[in-house]
């Protein structure tokens, strides 16, 4: 078998030759076409290490289990939350090749470090995993939407054990990205419900896991985490591959 993989990713190669999305080398092994980019910029890839805060997932720098910003906020409906990558540098090129460029082999690192995530944290192992809906029509309108196909993947993922609902929905709202905390918030209000075998506080699961690419001001992981405790779900944690 691994001489025909062999055989095989040598004339995928020959015949449609891929590059690394990151620096854009041509591959030399059927490794890094499994996940889109060589193997010398996936060792500069790894997530952050260090402490972080207990509520927000993002890195300390001065404070201590709580970061300035979680401290002085108005609280969260979700319990806690994990970020793996910074939204700079190498890990921005990631993200865009991923998420712009379609590169979608890059899902399945993603999948690998999210697995990774969830067996690190003996409180996500039972939790349901919940992705971040898409705007309406984007799928339909772009082909694809980057999480909707990023859980699919961890559906297909020999290694994964967890289960998975996409019982949020998202009706149509104004364009998030100029837009401040506030008016993210009040623009998703409403605008995101639950759908099908959850809609009843009676079928909710104990422990949800909401899954997203990119935290900024975090508005949508607070949306989708209190409709789920507001159906009736005990613990809402939230994963994002990145924080910006």
């Amino acid at each position: 078998m691994r001489i025909v993989n062999k055989i095989i990713f040598w004339v995928k190669n020959i015949l449609f030759p891929d590059s690394c999305a990151i620096c854009g080398c041509s591959f030399i092994s059927d490794t890094e076409i499994q996940y889109g980019f060589c193997e010398k910029c996936k060792a500069n890839i790894s997530p952050v290490q260090g402490q972080e805060c207990s509520i927000c997932g993002k890195p300390l720098i001065s404070e201590k289990d709580i970061c300035l910003s979680c401290r002085n906020g108005a609280g969260h409906s979700y319990d806690r939350l994990w970020t793996l990558f910074p939204y700079t540098g190498i890990f921005r090129k990631l993200l865009t090749a991923y998420k712009f460029r379609k590169k979608v082999a890059i899902a399945d690192f993603f999948t690998d470090k999210i697995l990774a995530a969830i067996a690190a944290n003996p409180v996500l192992q039972s939790a349901v995993i919940v992705p971040v809906p898409p705007r309406p029509g984007k799928i339909k309108d772009n082909g694809w939407d980057q999480v909707d196909y990023l859980v699919r993947r961890i559906i297909k993922n020999k290694q994964s054990r967890v289960k998975i609902s996409f019982c949020l929905k998202r009706m149509k709202s104004k364009v998030q990205k100029s837009l401040n905390r506030t008016e993210r918030l009040e623009n998703l209000k409403g605008r995101i419900y639950l759908h099908g075998a959850y809609s009843k506080a009676s079928t909710a699961p104990e422990t949800v896991l909401i899954i997203d690419d990119v935290i900024t001001t975090g508005s949508t992981m607070e949306v989708c985490a209190f409709v789920l405790k507001d159906a009736g779900v005990k613990n809402v944690y939230g994963l994002c591959l990145f924080y910006d």
